[in-house]
């Protein structure tokens, strides 16, 4: 088989794997659970990142499928740069999530000190 079409199939199987770990994610956690940890398995055989809507909906440590309001806490924090806190109540884990991004600081200070001689 070919690199691209097992990494396809992968992708797909995850995808898979989390459509059903939503379907039982209150009703019955612990196979949800069991539903994610196996995704994330089949994506670092097939070294793979899982995509971003993935893994902001699980905990790392416990592999719960996180439902705001049944197993998770979600804060926005404004101190230092503003973020979203998640925080898993199985495990007590927390995930912070940036909400600005930083502005490239190069670009900026190379217009400062145009009249500076490069060294």
């Amino acid at each position: 088989m070919r690199q691209g079409s097992i990494k396809q199939i992968a992708r797909q199987r995850i995808q898979k794997l989390f459509d059903e770990a939503k379907a039982l994610g209150k009703t019955d956690p612990k196979r949800a659970a069991t539903y994610i940890e196996s995704a994330r398995k089949i994506g670092m055989a097939a070294r793979i990142r899982l995509p971003t809507e993935f893994r902001r909906q699980t905990c790392k440590n416990c592999n719960a499928l996180l439902v705001q309001g049944f197993n998770c806490r979600v804060r926005v924090k404004q101190k230092r740069e503003p973020h979203v806190v998640i925080t898993c109540l199985n495990c007590g884990n927390q995930t912070r999530i940036m909400l600005k991004k930083k502005t490239e600081t190069k670009a900026v200070e190379q217009d400062n000190y145009s009249d500076e001689t490069p060294r």
